[in-house]
């Protein structure tokens, strides 16, 4: 293990600090400041390799904490990376990223804060990059069969990366003109800039898959195409269908779903040209969902110098304890302040909206609320709580239906499930054969590292219905053996 009496002599929990809010508002980089190395390495310490490590049920990629927490405590960086790399492709994502379930299924964290597994995490990973100990680790030898990925997000580059460091022959359809998906385009840059992605991808590059960039795939190739030119097809499309409000005076102008707000907003802090940008800037801007998209949406907005920004959540406000019917090791429902919280605006629980009130010129001047109480599990309107607030930018942050059914899934004719996800099999077939889905396009919305353990999953898969068996590691599923078609 790592300090055997780390968790008793280091008993408190240690983060990096953010930035000083007046600074970071003023441009896009990262918020976090440098941590001391030391302070790191004693967090890492903190950790107990617990005979059963609880932490590895929090994670879906099988994370083998304990291990590169007790090589980061040491100093032994090589092999921290090592063990960080055996299962996960993207540990300077997730690291960023992620909400980390495995901290809240720290076994310390029953009587104490829990371990700071994340910033292990992101530190090893961004020391392994300085130390020149992530190298491209392209196939010995070639299959001969080709697979086509079908978007660049996390499952679809970690499906690429695994199908070619197995030997087949990797195309990544994207249709923005730069690869990536969210994490480019979706992702603001105070919360990952995109140099972190661009490193990664050069490495894929130069391991030998190949990205397609500015392809529609359903419009510029459609899908029999795709099938007539490729041995195996993964889907990686994502969760892309927003949720809407259909309240009256949705159709005015200024109203916005908030993946339209945030990939111009991304590409402007970038210094690309944006036409017609979504600007915050001098406005009351309401942003209706609590989740991460919500909280991107706010530190976009102030960055923009928006007058004010209020955010609108349907649910209650969490506690700051956890719940009783959420028990460790579970992910629990609390109140978190990110780091756009921190920021400024103002945050309303248990609020409903009403109506969009609109100006002469057809843009919405303000929007109607009332506040809400839960009766048999729905919400209800509490008479008498009515009321108006400014708003001349609004932005739906609300989540997502599941993937784009015109164009390629309808083409491809794939089955959906009752959720309208693409249904897939065991290892992650769908309906047809030769034809894989990964991440949010068949779990539905969910986190990063869901999506890139399907991705490392599908990829096993895939691997196995071009090879008749696979021994390219599937973090999920029902069994983790070699599988065999």
């Amino acid at each position: 293990m790592a300090d055997p009496q780390g968790f008793l002599t280091t008993r408190e929990r240690e983060l990096p600090a953010r930035r000083p809010v007046p600074v970071r508002i003023r441009d896009w980089k990262e918020v976090y400041e440098e941590q001391e190395l030391g302070q790191l390495q004693r967090q890492a310490g903190r950790c107990m390799d617990c005979g059963i490590p609880f932490c590895h049920s929090g994670c879906p990629l099988g994370n083998l904490i304990p291990e590169w927490n007790n090589f980061a405590w040491r100093g032994d960086w090589s092999d921290a990376i090592e063990r960080l790399h055996a299962t996960n492709n993207f540990p300077e994502f997730t690291g960023r990223l992620c909400p980390a379930p495995c901290e809240t299924a720290c076994v310390l964290g029953i009587n104490q804060p829990a371990v700071t597994i994340k910033q292990v995490e992101v530190t090893t990973i961004e020391r392994a990059f300085d130390e020149g100990l992530v190298k491209p680790l392209p196939p010995e030898r070639l299959s001969g069969k080709t697979v086509a990925v079908v978007g660049s997000g996390p499952a679809g580059l970690a499906a690429a990366q695994q199908l070619t460091r197995a030997g087949h022959t990797v195309a990544v359809f994207e249709r923005a003109d730069k690869p990536g998906g969210l994490l480019r385009y979706g992702i603001p840059e105070f919360k990952m800039e995109k140099s972190v992605l661009d490193r990664r991808l050069d490495q894929m590059t130069a391991e030998g898959t190949r990205f397609r960039n500015g392809m529609d795939v359903g419009v510029d190739i459609t899908g029999r195409q795709l099938r007539d030119r490729y041995d195996a097809v993964v889907l990686a499309l994502g969760a892309t269908v927003p949720r809407d409000l259909d309240v009256p005076g949705r159709q005015l102008g200024g109203i916005h779903q908030a993946m339209d707000y945030l990939p111009q907003g991304n590409r402007a802090a970038l210094g690309e040209p944006v036409e017609s940008q979504i600007l915050a800037t001098d406005k009351h801007v309401i942003v209706i969902g609590g989740g991460d998209t919500g909280a991107d949406c706010i530190g976009t907005a102030h960055r923009q110098g928006a007058a004010s920004v209020t955010s609108l959540e349907i649910m209650p406000q969490p506690g700051e304890d956890r719940p009783g019917n959420q028990p460790w090791p579970t992910y629990p429902m609390l109140y978190r302040v990110a780091s756009a919280h921190e920021e400024g605006g103002e945050r309303l629980y248990a609020v409903s909206t009403t109506e969009f009130v609109g100006d002469d010129d057809g843009n919405v001047a303000a929007l109607r609320l009332t506040e809400v109480e839960f009766v048999d599990g729905r919400p209800t309107s509490k008479p008498g709580t009515e009321r108006e607030i400014p708003a001349q930018l609004v932005l739906f942050a609300m989540g997502f239906l599941g993937p784009q059914g015109p164009g390629v899934v309808e083409q491809l004719g794939v089955d959906l499930d009752e959720r309208s996800n693409v249904r897939r099999d065991k290892n992650f077939m769908s309906s047809v054969p030769g034809v894989f889905v990964a991440g949010d396009a068949g779990r539905g919305q969910s986190l990063i590292v869901w999506a890139i353990a399907e991705g490392r999953a599908a990829a096993a898969g895939v691997d196995a219905w071009l090879t008749g068996s696979s021994s390219l590691p599937r973090p999920i599923g029902p069994s983790d053996r070699p599988i065999t078609v």
